[in-house]
This record gives C-alpha cells, structure tokens and sequence, in this order.
C-alpha cells in the first residue's frame, strides 16, 4: 500500500504522462488536417486550443520545477 505522499507523485506522474501524450495527439491530427488544407476547419481550431492548453500545463510544470 502506498503512502499518502507517494500516492500523490504516482497520479502526478500518471497525469504529466497524460498531458504530453495529448500534446502530441493534438500535434499529430494538426498536422493531417493541415496536409488536407483543413486548417480552418472547426475540429482544427478545437486542436489548436488543446495544443495551447497542454502547453501551458506543462509549462506551469516548468515554472513550479515539477515536472
């Protein structure tokens, strides 16, 4: 059984993990949009806002020396 600390580190990590894999999903269906000359599409747009949005958990990570 893990601690209360370690617990907390263990859905952290699980959580970084989640935010990055986002990322570069989020990166990844830009770029096949973008190949396609969709990049005005709605479903774009929506992966754009993802894209920043998990930028900027993780640069909030950086910022805090947690990640």
């Amino acid at each position: 059984m893990l601690s209360e600390e370690e617990q907390r580190l263990e859905n952290f990590e699980k959580m970084y993990k989640a935010v990055n894999i986002g990322l570069e999903d989020a990166v990844s269906r830009m770029a096949q949009l973008k190949s396609k000359g969709k990049q005005k599409s709605v479903t774009y747009k929506q992966l754009m806002v993802q894209k920043l949005t998990y930028k900027n958990m993780l640069e909030m990570y950086k910022l805090f020396g947690i990640q």
